[in-house]
């Protein structure tokens, strides 16, 4: 796939320191989503959804803190989970539930849109139009404000949205959009590859998704509405998708990785 994608850490937090498949019915049942069966040791759970494979991973900011990181202490990229761990200090690798790429960046490993680290606006709105994913619009941006509210929201509006973002990373299409798909996409469109994004089930509680097998842009919006219960979510990247679940033992080893979105235990 293209070259870009996005995500960043806590400086401070850098210096301080699923399960198998249940059998597949036909009709709606079959597809519908019991979030208490995400309740297991490992952070992410296996889940078949229209016949595709995919990696759940839930997360309550009532009891999770998220964060986006881009930069090590060296001020270079990180790019892997590997050099994420090695740049976390053992506190917060122990608090770690799992950590997923997340956003458009360019072939340096930097964000090519938005990209808000703890309240500072280190990369603007990017609201040009070109070609790729990015740019198939609406494209959209995946926030947490101070208080640990969290939002997708298109691009188009992002620039109104209060409060403002204590973490955010732009990417692009958006998936579902106050609860319908994207308009851009086919039912089942030829392009299948592995696939991340994110979708918002309320103010505190979402899913992060990555398929273990090829997925058309329709299917996976289909998950995230119908499956998930989100009235919003966003692609955040294909082919290099990647994710570290400390519990399952799974760390991809991709390492020319944009953004990471770290999913910790909340301490407070």
């Amino acid at each position: 796939m293209a070259a870009i994608r996005c995500s960043a850490i806590l400086a401070a937090l850098l210096a301080a320191g699923c399960n198998a498949d249940p059998p597949e019915a036909g009709g709606e049942a079959a597809n519908a989503f019991d979030p208490a069966s995400l309740i297991a040791p490992a952070a992410c759970e296996s889940r078949r959804f229209e016949g595709t494979h995919f990696t759940i991973c839930p997360f309550d900011t009532g009891k999770d803190r998220i964060e986006i990181a881009v930069h090590g202490t060296d001020g270079q990229p990180l790019r892997s989970f590997s050099a994420l761990g090695d740049a976390l200090g053992a506190d917060a690798r122990a608090n770690l539930r799992f950590a997923i790429n997340g956003g458009m960046y360019d072939e340096d490993g930097e964000p090519i849109g938005l990209f808000v680290d703890r309240g500072r606006i280190v990369k603007p709105l990017n609201l040009r139009r070109g070609y790729g994913n990015f740019h198939l619009l609406p494209n959209g941006v995946f926030a947490v404000d101070a208080a640990g509210r969290v939002s997708v929201t298109p691009s188009s509006r992002f620039a109104r949205a209060v409060p403002k973002p204590f973490w955010a990373t732009q990417s692009g299409p958006m998936l579902v959009i106050d609860g319908k798909l994207h308009p851009g996409f086919d039912s089942d469109g030829e392009s299948r590859l592995v696939r991340n994004g994110v979708g918002v089930a309320s103010d505190r509680r979402g899913y992060f998704a990555i398929s273990e097998e090829g997925v058309s842009f329709g299917r996976f919006a289909r998950l995230f509405r119908d499956a998930l219960g989100c009235r919003n979510a966003l692609f955040l990247d294909g082919s290099v998708s990647s994710l570290w679940d400390p519990a399952a033992g799974r760390k991809d080893p991709y390492a020319a990785l944009g953004p990471l979105i770290l999913v910790s235990r909340r301490k407070d």
